[in-house]
């Protein structure tokens, strides 16, 4: 479809201006005829102006979409229309590119566009998730319900993502200061020490030469050691954004030991909700399993998943494909069975989230004892082995006097 900027008139002879989606300038004849307007003129828009930009950068928060979500059901639920919905809450207390975003959809749908339509030209604020359940909600008549659902859906997934950083949060603030005091060591406490002991005549333990040579690298290469870390980051930003990059991360944390589990119910929680919600609207079983491809989050999932969707297409069971691939934990394995032999694969998945979630609870707080311990462990390791260092001079004196 292209944009069509026109002007028409009506039977009586008043004039009207906008812009309208359409095919050709057939279509656009015949979708003004129906509004009882006739062509009189018409150009083609190149570009979408702002469409255009927005589609490709900012970021709306995912409090603002479940917000959006629920304002939006409560005034469909009411009778209100979805133009009129889009026209109230455009208005309403959103940032200020969210509110751009809903300006353009509330032209779009002006212009004949359908909601699922102008949303999809935003791709990066309503992901193909989101569009796909309301696509289902307009053509089934139940908008609302898709749009409460998808309310549901990101508080979860939004809660899920805080429990991960919180349980991470505080590994991290170990990690940096045991850095930060090794560093604070390494160029101000050693080299204090080393002055004093150098007009002594002693003989340095081996353990306390380490030490000093160590100290003697990070002050002679302090801005090597910190333009290395800046390339580190920046490497691994890289790697993370392109896509064998990605591939060979994620690999890492469904396979690695002490971050597999974590990773593997975080998988499995999406799976549940998401799926349940598509097959509840109402979405056929393989075009269910395709979105879900873009929300699992784990790019190595996603190949083995993929797999088993052809699978699927070529007329196997969805257990048995899951079952071949195994990515997914047995108990899933035998809902996902149960709602075949039954036909409601959708209740049985959504009735079992609570049991998902509460397994992601459980291996974050079961990785969260592991992993302070642990690193506390390192932590008062590394300083005790440097304090050893620095004082076993001054012990080897005080024994010879």
């Amino acid at each position: 479809m292209q944009k069509y900027k026109y002007k028409a008139v009506d039977m009586n002879h008043k004039n009207y201006s906008g812009t309208y989606y359409a095919k050709d300038e057939e279509d656009l004849r015949k979708q003004l005829a129906e509004q009882q307007l006739y062509l009189i003129s018409f150009s083609v828009k190149s570009g979408d102006g702002v469409n255009s930009f927005f589609s490709f950068s900012g970021k709306v928060k995912t409090s603002e979409i479940t917000l959006f979500c629920r304002q939006f059901s409560t005034m469909i639920n009411a009778g209100i229309s979805i133009v009129d919905c889009i026209g109230i809450l455009k208005n309403q207390s959103y940032s200020s590119l969210f509110k751009r975003v809903l300006n353009t959809v509330y032209e779009d749908l002006h212009s004949g566009l359908m909601l699922s339509e102008s949303f999809a030209k935003h791709p990066k604020v309503f992901p193909n998730f989101f569009r796909s359940m309301v696509h289902v909600g307009e053509m089934s008549g139940s908008l609302d319900e898709c749009l409460v659902n998808l309310a549901d859906y990101y508080e979860m997934n939004d809660r899920v993502k805080r429990q991960v950083k919180s349980a991470m949060i505080y590994p991290i603030i170990l990690v940096l200061l045991l850095v930060g005091v090794l560093a604070l060591m390494f160029v101000y406490v050693i080299p204090t020490f080393r002055d004093s002991l150098d007009n002594l005549d002693i003989e340095l333990p081996a353990i306390t030469k380490f030490v000093y040579n160590v100290s003697d690298f990070v002050v002679n290469n302090y801005a090597f050691i910190i333009l290395g870390v800046v390339i580190v980051v920046v490497l691994f930003i890289l790697i993370k954004k392109n896509p064998k990059g990605r591939y060979g991360l994620d690999y890492l944390k469904y396979t690695l030991p002490i971050f597999k589990k974590v990773n593997v119910n975080l998988v499995t929680s999406r799976f549940a909700h998401g799926f349940g919600l598509l097959m509840k609207s109402g979405m056929n079983l393989v075009d269910s399993l395709e979105i879900m491809c873009d929300v699992l989050g784990n790019k190595f999932c996603e190949a083995k998943f993929r797999k088993s969707i052809e699978e699927v297409r070529s007329g196997t069971s969805l257990t048995v494909s899951l079952r071949k691939y195994k990515f997914f934990p047995d108990m899933l394995e035998q809902m996902v069975a149960i709602g075949e032999e039954t036909g409601s694969i959708d209740s049985v998945l959504l009735r079992s989230c609570a049991y998902f979630d509460e397994q992601v609870q459980n291996t974050l707080a079961g990785l969260t004892t592991i992993l302070q311990p642990l690193i506390l462990a390192i932590m008062g390791g590394t300083i005790g082995f440097v304090f050893i260092a620095i004082y076993s001079p001054m012990l080897s004196i005080m024994q010879t006097l």
